[in-house]
């Protein structure tokens, strides 16, 4: 089956066709039919100069409400942090991804008992991250 590829201003993402994709006004929201979870992305774009990894692991340990482990990770073309926690019977997974001056904030959430049941796809759909071309033609 053909992959679909989800176009934003800034980056693009293959989507597997038992996917669907639905945009917000800040943020973009991509979950499976089985509805197992819902992966949240937004994208937050630096004025000037571009985000180092130390800079988004401080915004990721700034920004999150518990004492979380964050490991390196990297998604596609972006590369930064990612951490996963349980939260009111809910299993969630946080990643904070920068390349150049964007920055994209990804969690996917499920519920507990469905914990791990997605995270090879979700993985798999992430580390099609890519930039939009829109870049490349300045």
């Amino acid at each position: 089956p053909e992959m679909n590829v989800l176009e934003t201003e800034w980056w693009t993402m293959a989507l597997p066709p038992e996917w669907w994709a639905d945009s917000e006004e800040d943020s973009i929201l991509v979950g499976d039919r089985d509805d197992v979870g819902c992966i949240e992305i937004s994208t937050l774009h630096k004025e000037q100069g571009s985000f180092s990894l130390d800079e988004v692991r401080s915004i990721a340990q700034g920004e999150a409400d518990q004492d979380l482990t964050w490991g390196k990770v990297t998604l596609g073309e972006f590369a930064g942090v990612a951490s996963q926690f349980v939260d009111e019977g809910a299993a969630i997974r946080e990643w904070y991804v920068m390349h150049g001056p964007l920055l994209l904030f990804i969690t996917y959430s499920c519920a507990e008992e469905n914990r791990g049941m997605d995270d090879a796809a979700v993985d798999e759909l992430l580390d099609t991250l890519a930039l939009g071309h829109r870049e490349e033609s300045r």
